[in-house]
């Protein structure tokens, strides 16, 4: 059997939410071998929902540092509450001020200009990230509390953790569920993948999102290939996204229609591979996954 001697990460991307690209991770992960696979979608991980994971490791993230008043130091000169521009510090049932760490932004002015240091700045650490096995392999995701920021430095750290997982298991492949979107997560996914999947939905949104995506990508110099999902529900934007991904010179992977089964193979926790083997929503994904292997050598 012929093995890549060298470790590829593809990661899959949309502009927009709702375009079906976890079901699609979670496919290309049942026709992957010797893969090692990362939800770099921390803000809102479902990779999991699908893969079954049984958690091996379970890490904490710090998301930055808030401020906390001691009480018995305060002397309730009201500096710190006057002087917050985020509104974190008010009063609590007892008129004692209290700070509230959903608000709090850990700028620590408020700890600079305390007169008797009664406020001091300490790390909140309201993330997890995990290590996990799945029926076809490892999985590195995490989980953001609410409200919570930093979900870039997150998605740098879990992906650290999934190469250095492939390394150690010579893996061919690492599959990278990405956030939705161009913020934060989205180009700290990117940075230093091999390849992009790019899942549209032939929509206005879709296809306006999908170009925003695609300039982020190409400014990373980064391989780009297209998966049309739900091409059936509006010939007219699809034709307006094949003429996107034509003029830009991105190959097309593959063109799958709506179809219930999705949803259903995922109320069953199965993959569309395994609830419908041998489909033709199987053999469009399998003939992606060859094209991505292709394209990625």
């Amino acid at each position: 059997m012929k093995y890549i001697l060298i470790m590829k990460e593809i990661t899959v991307l949309s502009g927009k939410g709702g375009t079906g690209k976890t079901s699609i991770v979670a496919a290309l992960a049942s026709l992957a071998e010797n893969a090692v696979f990362c939800d770099n979608d921390v803000d809102a991980a479902d990779l999991h929902l699908i893969l079954d994971p049984h958690i091996l490791e379970e890490h904490q993230f710090g998301s930055g540092s808030k401020a906390f008043i001691n009480t018995n130091v305060c002397i309730d000169c009201g500096l710190c509450e006057q002087h917050c521009r985020f509104d974190a510090i008010h009063r609590d049932k007892s008129g004692y001020l209290m700070v509230n760490p959903f608000q709090c932004e850990g700028c620590r002015l408020c700890e600079r200009i305390c007169p008797v240091e009664a406020i001091t700045s300490e790390q909140y650490n309201n993330n997890s990230w995990f290590i996990s096995d799945t029926r076809f392999g490892k999985l590195v995701h995490a989980k953001m509390g609410a409200g919570e920021e930093n979900s870039g430095r997150l998605v740098t750290n879990i992906r650290s953790k999934a190469k250095e997982i492939a390394e150690q298991e010579k893996a061919d492949y690492i599959i990278s569920d990405g956030s939705p979107g161009i913020g934060c997560p989205v180009i700290a996914s990117i940075t230093g993948t091999d390849t992009v999947l790019l899942v549209i939905e032939p929509s206005l949104s879709g296809i306006h999102d999908a170009r925003r995506l695609f300039e982020l990508v190409k400014s990373f110099n980064i391989p780009t290939l297209a998966l049309i999902n739900k091409f059936d529900i509006n010939p007219a934007i699809t034709s307006q996204t094949m003429k996107f991904l034509n003029d830009n010179n991105i190959t097309v992977t593959g063109k799958i229609p709506f179809d219930t089964r999705f949803v259903e193979a995922m109320v069953k926790g199965k993959t569309i591979i395994e609830y419908t083997p041998g489909s033709d929503l199987s053999l469009v994904l399998t003939s992606v996954w060859k094209q991505l292997k292709k394209d990625i050598l």
